[in-house]
């Protein structure tokens, strides 16, 4: 789906959808807008079921004041007007009451984006609107007046968010993405505190290594398309699971000795198609295409170990918490936790911008799993399925031991059964 080519309308309809699915609002919770080029407003109608919209539902207010569409406009128009009179770089609204980001409104805090360097370069540091009741005049100049100071995602004292961005897309993958951050600082705060990022570890994020040199294809074989299908549907599938999120995770999957399928750089993983995967050969990208950033982290794994046929790198909000807390993940919880992810060491942050190389060389048949610290966990595998099975024994492992919290002491798996599972399962 090319999103930028569908009408306002509709737009406004699909990113609403994917709210209210990703349980990210309400039924009577939040509104969304588009402005165009001629200072026309598209927004979301006042008092609707927003499980339910059609594009007809949308309402349009012209720049001259008339309104065009079948319902009252959001009752929040006031501060959707006041923020794009404020910024005239955004042109897209997205305001929700997500569970999480509700939390830090009603104790008046923000959340930490420097917890890894994708949240930061999404979302920036936040900013923050005093209360001010629902639909007036002052909250709409306290909304405006934050992102007058710059920010693209500001938190609205005892009520919830407004992000903006230059496309309502973008507006939205903010608003995934902050609430995803909010959810790692919660956790990680019921584990005592969590390791942030300074601005020059962040930085390494911003490098340009994924852009190899191209080369054009000559055909492709049918194990090639197959891959391209099973990534996508794995990528679909990490989404609708909530191990993904439309801005992070990348998945490869091996087509020979020196190729392999990898998923682009800057696409949507919800939108994601066959056609979009990047082939790599002998480190040269598929022309016209860009590969994920981590690129040269999976080519290094593929060549260090022939053996690995798939690797998935992901932000599972219960797992990545374990990457900024000092905590040890302790996968000895149940039999199918060791068996999969075993030991799973976390790696120094940076290593897989700068030595690529000294990451891949810890994976092992006794490490398939890695958590790599401030930023993701990494599982391979022999399949696509058995480094996607990781992903999810490794979320679902985290969330248990976080839900230990509250209830009592994890007591693991002793040594000598840890030996019996070596020897049952036979696992190096």
């Amino acid at each position: 789906m090319n999103f930028a080519l569908l009408p306002p309308r509709y737009q406004l309809v699909e990113i609403l959808t994917r709210i209210y699915q990703q349980g990210l609002t309400t039924v009577s919770g939040g509104n969304l807008s588009i402005r165009e080029a001629n200072g026309d407003i598209w927004i979301t109608p006042a008092g609707l079921d927003k499980g339910s919209l059609s594009p007809e539902d949308m309402i349009c207010v012209h720049a001259d004041g008339s309104i065009s569409g079948r319902h009252k406009p959001s009752s929040e128009l006031p501060f959707h007007q006041l923020i794009y009179q404020a910024r005239p770089d955004i042109t897209a609204l997205v305001h929700a009451h997500p569970s999480a980001l509700v939390a830090f409104s009603i104790v008046r805090k923000v959340p930490n984006t420097l917890i890894n360097p994708q949240s930061r370069a999404i979302c920036g540091a936040v900013g923050y609107a005093p209360y001010a009741v629902p639909g007036t005049q002052q909250l709409g100049e306290n909304i405006a007046a934050a992102f007058a100071d710059g920010f693209l995602s500001v938190l609205l004292e005892n009520h919830g968010i407004v992000t903006g961005g230059d496309s309502l897309l973008a507006a939205f993958q903010r608003l995934e993405t902050l609430e995803f951050c909010a959810r790692i600082n919660i956790s990680a705060s019921a584990l005592g505190g969590f390791v942030t990022l300074s601005d020059d570890e962040v930085a390494l994020f911003n490098h340009q290594d994924n852009l190899l040199p191209e080369f054009a294809p000559q055909g492709h074989t049918s194990q090639e398309l197959e891959l391209r299908l099973q990534i996508c549907r794995f990528v679909q599938r990490a989404y609708d699971r909530h191990l993904m999120i439309s801005t992070g995770g990348t998945v490869s999957a091996r087509v020979d000795a020196s190729t392999f399928l990898m998923t682009p750089y800057g696409f949507d993983r919800k939108y994601i198609v066959p056609e979009a995967m990047v082939l790599i050969h002998d480190l040269q990208r598929e022309i016209g295409k860009i590969p994920s950033r981590a690129v040269r982290l999976h080519h290094e794994i593929y060549r260090q170990h022939p053996d690995i046929h798939a690797i998935i790198t992901a932000q599972p909000p219960h797992a990545t918490t374990y990457s900024i807390v000092p905590h040890h993940f302790d996968t000895r919880t149940i039999p199918e936790s060791y068996i999969l992810l075993r030991e799973m060491p976390v790696t120094p942050y940076g290593i897989q911008y700068q030595h690529p190389e000294h990451l891949a060389a810890q994976v092992s048949p006794s490490v398939p799993v890695i958590l790599m610290q401030n930023d993701a966990v990494l599982t391979t595998g022999s399949t696509l399925l058995e480094a996607f099975d990781r992903v999810e024994v490794a979320e679902f492992s985290a969330q248990a031991l976080l839900n230990t919290l509250s209830i009592g002491k994890l007591v693991p798996i002793n040594e000598s059964e840890i030996e019996n599972l070596k020897r049952r399962f036979k696992l190096p």
